[in-house]
């Protein structure tokens, strides 16, 4: 029994008419926030018996004459601290080089493509439908810094960008910095990174990755002959800082084994990288060492850290022989982020401050005993984030489970905020690099607006619209309705869900349903706007974002109780969520969909252990289902960081609660909805074998008939497949199951 849900529907009905064709923007049109709220209370029922009446969609698949693959068991026993003993038959799975694994993943591949052949055709319409919606040969917003606009381009047939720059004026010459299309021929995977112009303009830094595994290799450009130098080296995850003397080149590095970086390098231009001076080596294993330069170009910084910063380290850009110095030394509770400003390093921290607050140290003197406070912390307003300007202070914030950009003068401590006018929404401040302007450049988007880039002056507060994503096709905004609702969770916390659906929508439990979560990390899962989405939500369904405990939402209090032993919460938010939206006759259990992935492929594992009877299906991409196992090994990637997300198995209470919810070692006989399974190979953060166990287990012990399908991406990376069409084909395939199993083709 579960008591049934309460639900408090914020703004719904809320428009705002936004011209997309619309160069220039002085101001958004305000419209008040529809601020009655209506409470459905409900008897307490069994929710089995509260759904709407609806008929039963036929599938149109058929697994009649093809038998799915079936993995060899080979126990083998893993014994915890506590002793005890757990036999795991499909372990050899993690035997990357054997022929046999290869063989295993490879008949999945073909059982799911033969499974899948009656929506074949609907793949790839649904593919080149959302191909067509992409303006190819596409633009970005110029930016000014030292002399040249600088801008990323398209070109119409091509998978990846070229990074361009203009002397003086958009109307001169352009010089192509970069073109990835030419660096990625002959390569099935693809990912630039970390793209740093000299600070006298004449060379480019960046960092190529041909692996999916995240082992980047930094390279080095002359901007004024276009020709390649020789200098090529190891890059960590692609971390490149130009010191101030044009010569020398702050990087990192990764363990080998781990892939954790944990050393910081200084490369002199020219020299053999075997004599590059190792500057800092982060000894802590639950512990990674970034790279990143301040916004007045006058300091590098080392942080240290995983999911939050513990520790920043700082040096003069001036003084390349130097030696980094600490702020303030670490302590696991204590979190902080630096900038510079002037005389000051500006700190946001949650040293005595819940959802943080700005501190300040001068930058002879920036030990913890002489920091000051300058702007005090709040109880329902989370301070996210920060960006520094000669000028003005603005601030990222979350309050009620949205966003709010927050503008300060430092002379005067004058504040505003910016105004955003939709009910669910998201909007970032794009960090551009000039320290010394008076324009803030921001993209704001919704589940039905596409990103819209503004400038915005801080001193005279006018934005202007320089540019709207084009969406290709007859796309029209009013078409789409959004909603922003609060679900009341069974412990009383009010869980926030962002709803996007067609106008005309009859809330009558008919429609399908594709509702995605995440929920860890502290990583806040935002309403944006997703043009791949219209083709689900063109052929009737509703697309959902639930904000579960495990994000930042509502908060870091938010974060902490969907962690370590509050992780359960993060479950039970979800399926709270999808019970209030099949009795509040959005969907039904048979039409809703649940998806999510990697932390969010752990959620869909836990939940359909927990609650298999309420879904149709579930989408698991690149799933980290296997949470004791991985948690156990410290050489497996990201292991030793995640002890402060799931907890150390060697701690007895740790692996007590890990063990309640691991999807791998709940897998029970009972029946099981119909299961989408996706990963790469090559992913180096949640590795290929977590879903092939998983899978191969499911398999074993399932007492449905319920499709089980595996496909694994043999070149992609944990985001999958890195050109901008090919990542296409995953989304058209996991529509197009959806849409199959609701019967179309």
């Amino acid at each position: 029994m579960r008591p049934a849900v309460h639900l408090i529907s914020l703004g719904c009905g809320h428009t705002l008419q936004h011209p997309p064709n619309k160069k220039v923007m002085n101001s958004i049109h305000r419209f008040p926030l529809l601020m009655s709220l209506f409470l459905v209370a409900c008897q307490t029922q069994d929710s089995s018996t509260n759904q709407p009446s609806t008929s039963v969609l036929p599938s149109v698949f058929s697994t009649h004459n093809i038998d799915p693959p079936q993995a060899a068991k080979h126990p083998h026993t893993l014994r915890a601290t506590n002793g005890e003993e757990r036999t795991d038959p499909y372990y050899w799975l993690n035997q990357r080089d054997n022929p046999e694994v290869r063989a295993y993943l490879e008949a999945e591949n073909r059982y799911a493509d033969s499974v899948l052949q009656p929506v074949a055709g609907l793949q790839t319409t649904l593919f080149e439908e959302m191909k067509s919606r992409i303006k190819q040969d596409d633009n970005s917003v110029p930016y000014f810094h030292k002399d040249y606009w600088y801008y990323t381009r398209y070109e119409t047939g091509r998978e990846y960008p070229i990074y361009c720059r203009k002397k003086d004026n958009l109307d001169a010459a352009e010089t192509i910095m970069l073109d990835v299309n030419l660096v990625a021929e002959g390569h099935a995977y693809c990912a630039v990174t970390g793209l740093r112009v000299s600070p006298d303009n004449q060379y480019l830094a960046y960092a190529v990755d041909f692996s999916g595994r995240n082992l980047f290799k930094a390279q080095f450009k002359n901007l004024q002959t276009g020709m390649m130098l020789p200098d090529a080296f190891p890059a960590g995850d692609g971390d490149l800082e130009w010191f101030a003397d044009n010569r020398h080149v702050a990087y990192t590095t990764r363990d080998e084994v781990t892939l954790r970086t944990d050393k910081v390098w200084r490369h002199l231009l020219g020299a053999d990288a075997a004599t590059d001076k190792l500057l800092y080596h982060e000894s802590d294993e639950a512990t990674y060492a970034n790279l990143s330069k301040s916004k007045s170009q006058k300091f590098l910084f080392i942080s240290c850290g995983y999911a939050q910063n513990v520790e920043w380290q700082f040096l003069d850009a001036g003084t390349p022989d130097g030696n980094f110095k600490i702020i303030k030394p670490r302590d696991k509770e204590v979190y902080y982020d630096v900038e510079h400003h002037n005389e000051h390093f500006i700190i946001r921290t949650n040293f005595k401050a819940v959802n943080f607050r700005i501190m300040r140290a001068p930058v002879n003197t920036p030990g913890q005993a002489n920091w000051e406070a300058f702007l005090p912390d709040s109880a329902n307003i989370l301070l996210s984030s920060m960006e520094v300007f000669r000028d003005y202070l603005v601030l990222g914030e979350r309050k009620g489970g949205l966003k709010q950009i927050r503008i300060i003068r430092w002379s005067d401590k004058q504040e505003h905020y910016l105004d955003f006018g939709e009910p669910t929404y998201d909007a970032d401040v794009l960090s551009l690099p000039d320290y010394n302007t008076h324009t803030l450049r921001y993209l704001f988007s919704s589940l039905k607006t596409p990103p819209s880039t503004f400038d915005y002056a801080m001193d005279t507060q006018q934005k202007s619209l320089r540019k709207v994503m084009p969406v290709l096709g007859g796309f029209n905004a009013k078409n789409y309705q959004t909603e922003f609702i609060l679900v009341k969770a069974h412990d009383g916390v009010m869980v926030p869900v962002s709803i996007v659906y067609k106008k005309g929508l009859q809330r009558d439990g008919q429609a399908p349903c594709y509702l995605q979560g995440y929920g860890s990390y502290g990583f806040s899962y935002d309403a944006a706007f997703n043009r791949n989405l219209l083709s689900l939500i063109d052929r009737g369904f509703v697309c959902g974002i639930a904000h579960i405990r495990g994000g930042m939402e509502m908060g870091f209090e938010w974060y902490n109780n969907g962690r370590l032993n509050h992780k359960m919460n993060s479950f039970t938010d979800f399926i709270d969520v999808s019970e209030a939206l099949c009795h509040e006759k959005y969907t039904s259990p048979d039409r809703l969909f649940a998806g999510g992935r990697s932390a969010g492929g752990l959620l869909m594992g836990a939940i359909v252990n927990m609650r298999p009877d309420l879904f149709r299906g579930i989408i698991a991409g690149v799933p980290f289902v296997d949470v004791i196992t991985t948690m156990s090994d410290p050489s497996i990637p990201l292991t030793t960081s995640e002890y402060t997300e799931w907890g150390n198995p060697e701690v007895p209470a740790d692996y007590a609660y890990m063990k309640l919810y691991s999807p791998y070692d709940n897998v029970k006989k009972q029946a099981y909805p119909n299961i989408l399974v996706l990963t790469s190979f090559a992913d180096s953060q949640v590795q290929y074998f977590e879903p092939a166990k998983w899978v191969a287990k499911l398999r074993d012990v399932k007492t449905d008939d319920n499709l089980l399908l595996f496909k694994t991406n043999m070149s992609g990376s944990h985001g999958g497949a890195s050109g901008r069409f090919e990542v296409l084909r995953e989304r058209a395939l996991e529509y197009a199951w959806m849409l199959g199993m609701v019967g179309k083709s």
